[in-house]
């Protein structure tokens, strides 16, 4: 296991080399959902959500849908659907445990973040569900999100990976395919022929049915 040999212990260290932040950047954190944070929510089709444990283990988790699929109910709240995956829950285990969230929202095409940190709960109010049905299917659970802090975020990260410019990409010959990883991993005993059948079959026919 790599170790480190300059490990940095004091935001004294961190300042010497990093000048503090523009007044902008500290002025922007909003306590609440604005108009602009609303449109970009309402947008966008792809976030990432962060919860921890009480035991201090972190995890993040990808959620996509159609644009939208993230309900803003007012200027404090938020709801999110939760579709079939891997049954692992672990973000849901988290919650459970701690009640904290974060969420960082992407538009296609643009280059900034709109982040959203605070509390979260598993709820089952029907009525809410039944706003993020997608093909027939009424999510089983909704993780209701308490808005603390919300801002956007500058796009200099997306800019330097060119996330949005696929004609910049790495070749992706000669990476693992999901049903390779999986089957190493896990140890299957299955044929890779069998898993990539099935991992075929549950992206193009099972994205809401269990």
């Amino acid at each position: 296991m790599y170790q480190p040999t300059d490990v940095v212990t004091e935001e004294e260290t961190v300042r010497t080399h990093v000048r503090g932040a523009y007044a902008s950047q500290q002025n922007k954190i909003l306590d609440h959902l604005d108009e602009h944070c609303k449109d970009w929510i309402e947008r966008s089709p792809f976030l990432t959500l962060a919860t921890v444990s009480a035991s201090g283990q972190v995890d993040v988790s990808p959620k996509g849908d159609p644009a939208g699929f993230c309900k803003v109910l007012d200027d404090k709240s938020l709801a999110i659907p939760d579709r079939p995956g891997n049954h692992r829950y672990d973000s849901f285990l988290n919650i459970l445990d701690t009640g904290r969230i974060g969420l960082c929202f992407f538009v296609p095409n643009r280059n900034e973040v709109v982040r959203v940190n605070g509390s979260a709960q598993i709820v089952r109010d029907m009525p809410l569900r039944e706003m993020m049905v997608v093909q027939g299917r009424v999510p089983d659970f909704a993780l209701l999100v308490r808005v603390e802090e919300a801002f956007y975020h500058c796009g200099k990260a997306i800019i330097r990976s060119k996330l949005w410019k696929p004609e910049k990409a790495a070749s992706i010959e000669g990476l693992p395919t999901y049903a390779t990883a999986i089957k190493d991993h896990a140890e299957d005993q299955r044929s890779i022929e069998e898993m990539e059948k099935m991992m075929k079959y549950n992206d193009e026919k099972r994205l809401y049915d269990e």
